[in-house]
């Protein structure tokens, strides 16, 4: 899973809102922004643009409750598959297994995901700023990445095990004082040896598990 989540595309160049930030992290980002709209009318999903205003990642999803969703890129070529990991029994948190490319159904398929990702819950030791952790295995017990923040308030960060944060959700401020861009437009914002598939990858589960 290392060698996949190290960024295998060209960074882009940076926008002025996040200049000063990136530079101070040290290393050139990716900057995107993510439209929480799907380019087709009859669906939902995602429209995930770089600076140049080119077409980088798209989803678009036909039903309400997802059990899979499919991570596009610009010409609609699938990157990744997320599962909803189904369980005997139900729990309250939420688990997806990610999968590269197309299909990957965790009971069928014979396709090994590429990592688990899973929504905080712990009654003994809530802590409220935690959303979910991202693991190299479903079965493993430390995990890889953790994902903090608000996704309510479009205001995350991903870090790994040391802490260096890797990737972050920022909301998309208004220019000179003009109408608010809301919930629905936002940045992911990436660091150069993160992949920026994966990033939007853990952008899509966050909506399933906190919208």
């Amino acid at each position: 899973m290392r060698l996949f989540l190290k960024s295998r595309s060209r960074t882009v160049p940076e926008s002025q809102d996040h200049e000063q930030d990136l530079k101070s992290s040290g290393g050139a980002w990716t900057s995107l922004t993510v439209w929480r709209k799907s380019l087709l009318l009859s669906c939902k999903g995602f429209t995930v643009i770089d600076t140049n205003g080119d077409l980088v990642f798209r989803v678009d999803n036909y039903a309400g409750r997802q059990e899979e969703l499919t991570l596009m890129d610009g010409s609609g070529k699938p990157v990744l598959t997320l599962c909803r990991r189904r369980k005997k029994l139900k729990v309250l948190a939420d688990n997806w297994l990610v999968f590269e490319g197309e299909g990957g159904d965790p009971v069928s398929s014979s396709k090994k995901p590429i990592c688990c990702v899973r929504k905080h819950f712990n009654i003994l030791q809530p802590n409220v700023r935690v959303l979910a952790h991202v693991y190299r295995g479903p079965s493993d017990k430390m995990c890889a990445f953790m994902i903090e923040g608000s996704y309510a308030r479009r205001s995350c960060r991903v870090v790994d095990d040391s802490r260096m944060v890797v990737a972050e959700i920022k909301r998309k401020d208004a220019i000179n004082g003009g109408a608010s861009f809301g919930l629905d437009v936002f940045h992911l914002i990436i660091r150069p040896e993160f992949n920026p598939s994966f990033a939007m990858a853990i952008v899509l589960l966050l909506d399933e598990m906190f919208s």
